[in-house]
């Protein structure tokens, strides 16, 4: 295969975080191939500086204002631009030198920046799943409009795509694994007094805060479902969640004649990563290969909805479609802070979910507008419920 003859320019929207920092691992991986021509956070100003001096971005975006002068005072001695606010986020995606946009902002604030990016005509590595939660249809449709490839970064997508690259028949079945988190054995009397740190310790990944504790309620896993049936045309019968406990087996797809094709590997981020910026060509790397003299059994287990309910809230938001999977992901936005504050306990979580769920007002066929107007109000209503625990 012929490589370009000069690197591909990726902007990472969320360059501090854990997909963000790992990204940036696949980039130095391959200088060659890849350069960071963008670099944003939200608030680690002092991070994304350090980012900076290393990679030598074009320009980086700090989304919190606040930290624009210490932010642009640290960079003072090197030609890279900075820009700050939310508006700025869309407007570095849009640059004619950036080709490809790495969307790990964490929750809603991804959405705004990843249309835009979408609207340049700029290839899409879709790690922030609450894009396709809150807005799967839209997201879809522009991308038919714009012709926009989306490449799925999570590790469960990204082996449902790499299991059906080269096929031509239909989907019967997505098996969508789960570890299951940290409190798979728990009974529902142990998960009334787990706390923010216990929640913190995920058993086979390392990822950031808010990712983590709905890894440990199983709504990343909920999310995930809602993302499947958008990226992959499925309907929600037809996705099943398996706990799978090694997170070995990142997830499998089953064909119509019954034979099922899974991609395995190390729980490593930087593998999907890697395949996103350089589809549909497999890049070497130093990463962990699988030992698999050292895999003495692989498990698997139906998950309970029961202790677990917000897997199930995501089901049902999806059955009920429009705009509730946007409610259900601003609710689980605000728990899940306050949960990690110590304002909320675990058990909680779900109910105020469900409670904002059945409070908002519903709207069958949204448009963008009602997305932001819909996250506004589920919002206000779970702070509201969230008040009188």
């Amino acid at each position: 295969m012929t490589q370009n003859t000069s690197p591909k320019q990726i902007a990472i929207l969320g360059s501090t975080g854990s997909i963000g920092t790992q990204a940036l691992q696949v980039i130095a991986e391959h200088p060659d191939r890849f350069e960071a021509r963008v670099l944003t956070a939200n608030n680690r100003w002092k991070e994304l500086a350090a980012q900076a001096r290393q990679f030598r971005p074009a320009a980086v975006v700090i989304a919190n204002e606040q930290h624009y002068e210490a932010l642009s005072d640290a960079l003072a001695d090197l030609p890279i631009a900075v820009y700050a606010g939310a508006e700025a986020l869309c407007q570095v995606v849009e640059g004619s030198e950036v080709d490809m946009v790495l969307t790990a902002m964490v929750g809603f604030a991804g959405l705004q920046p990843t249309i835009a990016a979408i609207k340049a005509r700029k290839p899409i590595a879709l790690a922030n799943k609450e894009t396709m939660v809150v807005a799967g249809e839209l997201i879809n449709r522009l991308c038919r409009q714009f012709e926009v490839p989306l490449l799925p970064v999570d590790s469960e997508h990204s082996a449902i795509f790499q299991s059906i690259m080269g096929e031509v028949s239909p989907i019967e079945k997505i098996i969508l694994t789960a570890s299951g988190g940290p409190f798979r054995t728990f009974t529902l009397q142990q998960l009334e007094d787990v706390t923010p740190a216990m929640a913190l310790h995920h058993p086979n990944w390392d990822m950031g805060a808010k990712i983590t504790i709905d890894s440990a309620t199983m709504m990343n896993k909920g999310f995930e479902v809602i993302e499947a049936k958008w990226l992959f045309g499925v309907e929600p019968e037809r996705i099943q969640v398996v706990v799978h406990p090694q997170s070995v087996v990142h997830s499998a797809v089953q064909f119509a004649d019954g034979a099922v094709k899974a991609q395995l590997g190390v729980p490593d981020m930087r593998v999907p990563i890697q395949l996103a910026f350089s589809f549909p060509e497999r890049l070497p790397s130093s990463f962990d290969r699988l030992d698999w003299f050292a895999l003495h059994s692989l498990t698997f287990e139906r998950p309970d909805v029961e202790r677990f309910r917000c897997l199930a809230l995501a089901y049902e938001s999806l059955h009920r479609g429009g705009n509730a999977p946007c409610v259900v992901n601003a609710a689980n936005e605000i728990v899940n802070r306050a949960f990690l504050e110590g304002r909320c306990r675990f058990l909680d979580m779900p109910d105020i979910i469900e409670k904002t769920m059945h409070k908002a007002p519903f709207i069958e066929q949204p448009t963008y507008d009602d997305y932001l107007q819909s996250d506004c109000e589920a919002r206000r209503i779970a702070v509201s419920l969230l008040g009188r625990k």
